[in-house]
């Protein structure tokens, strides 16, 4: 044994060493496995297959067409741009683009899917064979970013279905058939994810590469993009074994929150000896948990069959010519921005920035616009700029509760207090309070805003001076303290100093004048 029997301290610390082995044993027993399933509202002016209005928050039921309602007689016209978003959507996620896709009749029953089939690409999709490759990284969960990726098995074209409203007061259902119809592709990755982490971060990096094509809006709080998330957990080295499906979950972090709870529920299940049933969950927001919708012991038989009014899909895979019946993919290609990755990479190649600071600045649009914005064709020290966006800016919209895609304040007004802050006119304190006024009132003006309230800072030698021998003067143990070796209490000075300054003193000066000052008997 490596410690010492006689010593009671050391073999508590074996004891704890011991029962923490175990613990983690027992936690590592099973595997968890998760799967996604993305469904993303194309950003289209019409629907898949007719005119109508592609458009969220209508009138109910008045973004309709005869075909979306299944009127006998209407026939499907396929909208090219539907499949060009489709294809430049796949094409960015390194998939294979396939020269021939056809359609299917997926056969199902629900009031708000009139025709009683959905159209959808399950036998022969638009692609397939792809890759996503994301960051996971959660501040407070996470001590430092790792690379992850997800294999993509297909991404299908497909329609949605329409809006079932239930009114429990008059114990009624209505249709909202205006949903019906929408363009969607969805996306099927394997099951290669661990927890809810992982599942959140691919998901917010594929909101944020929709975003970038403009193929999707991905605003998940208006179900542009929504996610099924399967679990199962297996001993190490086992094959997957039965299944749940959490549907419809309508945040990242939601996902994050709805795998994690789903993993435990099903590791306390198999712990107590029970079994895990194949079924469908959903996640409750409010409560947080998933409850179960309906089980899926028998297999649902959905009776694929070909649409008999569509013909197969052909594009063009091998030149840039681009016709009226034939899409060219090379030419789609060209199309593709920069993308989050590319965007992480460059700011912490050009920009030094820390891999979780590039992560945090990417993830929110808007911040990588007032960075790129601020920084560019300038010497402005961009370390100290991320920093304000992230903590200052992003701390005064929490409090407010404004989205950050909301945030009223410009590129002009960045830049002004980014300069003041940068050659010690004002202190982050002042930039937090400069940038409360600018949410409120987007038309002020960054040099009016702090000189009406007096939140410059004091930068005179003379008046620094005087108030650093002021605290000297007045704080004769602290002094004497430091002067016979007791380092530490130079930053109880300070903020003494700070105190009774009430903040207003650039404190790189203040501090090195008092340093000065103390070392003069």
């Amino acid at each position: 044994m490596k410690y010492i029997i006689g010593s009671k301290k050391l073999f508590n610390k074996y004891n704890r060493i011991c029962a923490r082995n175990f613990t983690t044993a027992t936690t590592k027993k099973w595997q968890s496995v998760v799967g996604l399933e993305v469904h993303a509202q194309l950003n289209t002016k019409s629907k898949l297959f007719s005119g109508a209005e592609n458009t969220f928050g209508g009138l109910v039921n008045n973004c309709v067409s005869l075909f979306d309602a299944a009127i006998p007689g209407t026939l499907p016209v396929l909208n090219r741009k539907c499949v060009e978003l489709g294809i430049l959507t796949a094409l960015a996620l390194s998939c294979k683009v396939n020269e021939v896709s056809t359609f299917d009749r997926k056969h199902y029953f629900y009031a708000d899917l009139p025709s009683g089939y959905q159209i959808t690409q399950q036998r022969a999709p638009l692609a397939s064979g792809g890759i996503i490759n994301f960051q996971v990284f959660t501040p407070g969960i996470h001590k430092k970013p790792y690379k992850k990726s997800s294999k993509i098995k297909q991404i299908q074209l497909e329609q949605d279905s329409g809006k079932s409203l239930h009114d429990s007061e008059l114990k009624r259902s209505l249709v909202d058939l205006n949903r019906a119809g929408a363009p969607l592709i969805e996306l099927v990755f394997e099951p290669d994810l661990e927890d809810g982490e992982e599942a959140a971060a691919l998901v917010k990096e594929l909101v944020l590469i929709v975003q970038r094509l403009g193929a999707c809006s991905g605003r998940m709080e208006e179900g542009a993009l929504r996610v099924d998330a399967n679990v199962s957990l297996r001993r190490f080295g086992d094959p997957l074994s039965t299944r749940t499906e959490i549907k419809n979950i309508g945040s990242v972090r939601g996902v994050a929150g709805a795998v994690h709870h789903e993993i435990e529920r099903q590791r306390s299940i198999l712990e107590n000896g029970g079994r895990i049933i194949n079924e469908t969950r959903a996640w409750d927001a409010t409560a947080k948990v998933t409850i179960p919708m309906r089980d899926k012991e028998v297999v649902q038989d959905y009776r694929y069959m070909p649409e008999p009014n569509l013909p197969p899909l052909w594009v063009n895979l091998n030149t840039k010519e681009d016709t009226q019946d034939i899409i060219s993919v090379p030419s789609i290609e060209d199309r593709i921005p920069e993308l989050p990755e590319q965007s992480r990479t460059k700011l912490i190649n050009n920009f030094n920035l820390r891999p979780e600071i590039a992560i945090q600045l990417v993830n929110e649009p808007k911040l990588l616009h007032y960075f790129e914005s601020v920084i560019q064709n300038s010497d402005r020290n961009p370390i100290k700029l991320a920093n304000l966006l992230l903590n200052e800016l992003l701390t005064v919209l929490n409090k407010q509760k404004i989205d950050v895609e909301n945030c009223p304040i410009t590129v002009k007004q960045m830049s002004d207090l980014v300069d003041l802050f940068l050659i010690n006119r004002v202190n982050l304190d002042v930039c937090r309070r400069t940038f409360e006024c600018l949410v409120n009132d987007s038309s002020l003006n960054v040099d009016e805003v702090i000189k009406q309230n007096g939140w410059f800072l004091i930068s005179d030698e003379t008046d620094i001076t005087n108030k650093c021998s002021e605290i000297i003067k007045n704080n004769p143990k602290l002094v004497k303290q430091y002067r016979e070796g007791k380092i530490k209490v130079f930053k109880a000075l300070l903020g003494l100093l700070v105190k009774d300054t009430n903040n207003k003193l650039d404190m790189s000066l203040a501090s090195k004048k008092m340093e000065e000052l103390l070392k003069k008997e």
